[in-house]
């Protein structure tokens, strides 16, 4: 005859483990696919100013981003206080601005090379005569969709 044994009060059964591989890389997979890297490092002190009437840019990849400002403290030793022009990860100078945009454009697809816009992150401390020699340099390679980006604001506050 069998013997029977009384079950143990308050014991749990053991966790399986069989699936704990397949959620890891689920998780995995997540991270991959949500995470975005960041394409460029500031090496510019940006302070944008303030706006009333903004409106935000929808689709990211039609962009072209160039920075101006000066040197944050890292690279004012090198570079001095003034402001300087940030292309990607260098500084530049305003003759090379067009050809950066011919290079960003031609790394872009065929379908929205025409479309691109040039988005400008401007310190609102620079100098006007820097911003409109940049815009002559896009003018002089056709990219004349240019953003100004800014803060939502009182654009009086941007008076000191």
């Amino acid at each position: 005859m069998a013997k029977f044994t009384k079950k143990k009060d308050g014991d749990l059964p053991a966790v399986s483990t069989a699936s704990l591989p397949d959620i890891v890389f689920m998780l995995l997979f997540f991270f991959m696919t949500v995470t975005t890297m960041k394409d460029s490092s500031l090496m510019v002190e940006n302070t944008l100013p303030n706006a009333s009437e903004v409106k935000k840019l929808e689709k990211k990849d039609r962009v072209l981003y160039i920075y101006v400002g000066k040197p944050t403290r890292d690279y004012q030793k090198v570079f001095g206080t003034e402001p300087k022009i940030q292309l990607n990860d260098k500084f530049a100078n305003v003759s090379d601005v067009g050809d950066f945009i011919l290079e960003e454009r031609a790394k872009k697809p065929q379908e929205l090379q025409n479309v691109l816009t040039t988005a400008l992150k401007v310190d609102k401390n620079a100098n006007m005569g820097l911003i409109s020699d940049i815009k002559q340099e896009l003018r002089k390679v056709n990219a004349l969709k240019v953003n100004y980006t800014t803060y939502e604001g009182d654009a009086f506050r941007n008076i000191q």
